[in-house]
């Protein structure tokens, strides 16, 4: 099964990416005023992600919910790095897993903005 995560894109996020075909792959929310990229996540990535953050549970439109913010901060980083919304940009995340679950931990205490 393919699950999604959705990333909220904002301006800046935009100019990271509107050079790439992911900027074909916005969808918008709120009359517009908000776009999202929904990357795919395979079922071994999002059992892998699902024990890495305890707190993250699977919605029921198939979508991996309650991500830390420094988790998805990781995952635009390493989407926008690497040009790609797949398996390269989950395995440049997984190699820095430990500071993003420090980061996670720090969360509970201050909610970042995403």
């Amino acid at each position: 099964m393919t699950y999604k995560i959705g990333l909220l894109i904002d301006e800046r996020r935009y100019e990271a990416i509107k050079d790439t075909p992911l900027a074909q792959n916005l969808k918008s929310m709120f009359g517009g005023e908000i776009k999202i990229l929904e990357v795919d996540v395979d079922e071994e990535i999002a059992k892998r992600i699902l024990a890495e953050f305890p707190s993250a549970r699977v919605d029921a439109r198939g979508f991996l919910e309650d991500l830390p913010v420094a988790f998805k901060k990781a995952l635009f980083d390493a989407i926008a790095q690497t040009k790609r919304a797949d398996k390269t940009a989950f395995e440049k995340v997984f190699e820095k897993i430990d500071a993003i679950k420090e980061a996670a931990r720090k969360e509970k205490e201050y909610v970042p903005p995403p």
